[in-house]
């Protein structure tokens, strides 16, 4: 008998009167603002602005989710349409199947149209990001504890799972994949975060170290689970698709090194308030007017002082050479009457 091991909720839904509150979609939007936090904070100390990170995932994180479905549904559809199944579970995201391969691809053609948008690059985005998603991973893998699933081998190791009845599993003891995966994801964090800080990657090789970093850790756990999956060769189709990843990443970050060695120095552009608020234009143009007219009336004003100053400074500087040039002139002349004259020359 195993005195030690992991239990699983009972429920993954706690219900508040008519509102479920479902445990998957919690650990999911914990780790979504998890990801803008950590990312925001790196995108202004990157030099960019304070709440880029969060509009950028306003569309990558819908798309996310629907590219994490798909694939799901697409590499699992045998949960869904083949007879005795309902294909309308496919669109009950809440009991769990988001593929993270999928989340990532299409979540960036998300982000790539919120970079556009901003005029800012995708690659120095997903930099800052990068180790967001990562912890955003951990949390989410959280969700499959609440919904019992995606778990390892039988074990009787101290940290084993306990799995309840239900359908498709049956009750046991068996690894904690999802919590491997948790700790990995927060070990594939750490490891950004400090190489970014050491090397400091830019131009999308922090995203790409992520991902191969992840993928490596994706490998040997997906190994361990027993759910139902698609094989090529003997071995999971995730196992696959992670090893595929992996060089894609490694290829990306050497070539990336070699073409664009360093970070970039702008990651976006200061366009002001005109550029995308036409009532802060506006109003630039009438401070501006204000602040001309101002200049205006307060040179008229010093103008009449300047000219009073240089009048009575003018007087004394006159003066004084027709004095001077007076007394030589009366010195200096022969035939003057004057005695006192005649007294100073005797």
């Amino acid at each position: 008998m195993n005195l030690a091991y992991i239990p699983s909720p009972s429920t993954g839904v706690i219900h508040l009167g008519p509102i479920p509150l479902r445990g998957y979609a919690f650990c999911i939007i914990i780790g979504v603002f998890v990801a803008v936090w950590l990312g925001n904070k790196r995108w202004i100390a990157r030099g960019g602005k304070p709440g880029t990170v969060a509009d950028i995932a306003v569309w990558a994180v819908p798309f996310g989710l629907v590219g994490g479905r798909l694939y799901h549904v697409i590499t699992d559809y045998q949960l869904y349409f083949v007879e005795g199944r309902n294909w309308v579970d496919a669109f009950k995201i809440w009991e769990g199947g988001l593929g993270i391969w999928g989340a990532i691809a299409l979540g960036a053609v998300g982000a790539w149209i919120g970079c556009r948008l901003r005029g800012i690059p995708l690659p120095a985005w997903a930099d800052a990001l990068a180790p967001g998603i990562a912890i955003a991973q951990a949390f989410g893998r959280w969700g499959n504890w609440f919904n019992q699933e995606l778990y390892g081998r039988a074990t009787d190791l101290p940290w084993a799972l306990e799995i309840s009845d239900g359908p498709n599993r049956v009750a046991g003891t068996y690894h904690p994949t999802f919590l491997y995966e948790s700790l990995w994801c927060l070990g594939v964090a750490a490891l950004v975060i400090w190489a970014d800080r050491r090397f400091r990657l830019g131009h999308g090789r922090a995203f790409a170290l992520y991902v191969a970093a992840y993928c490596v850790g994706r490998g040997w756990i997906e190994y361990m689970r027993v759910d139902e999956a698609h094989h090529i060769f003997g071995v999971r189709l995730n196992v696959w698709t992670a090893i595929v990843v992996f060089i894609l990443a490694v290829v990306y970050f050497v070539l990336s090194a070699k073409l664009r060695p360093g970070r970039e120095e702008v990651v976006e552009p200061d366009r002001g308030p005109a550029a995308s608020d036409p009532a802060a234009k506006d109003k630039a143009k009438d401070d501006a007017k204000d602040g001309g007219a101002e200049k205006a009336d307060a040179e008229a004003a010093a103008k009449p002082d300047a000219e009073g100053k240089a009048e009575s400074g003018a007087e004394p500087a006159k003066a004084e050479p027709a004095k001077a040039d007076a007394e030589p002139a009366d010195a200096g002349s022969e035939g003057t009457t004057k005695p006192e004259a005649g007294a100073k020359k005797l």
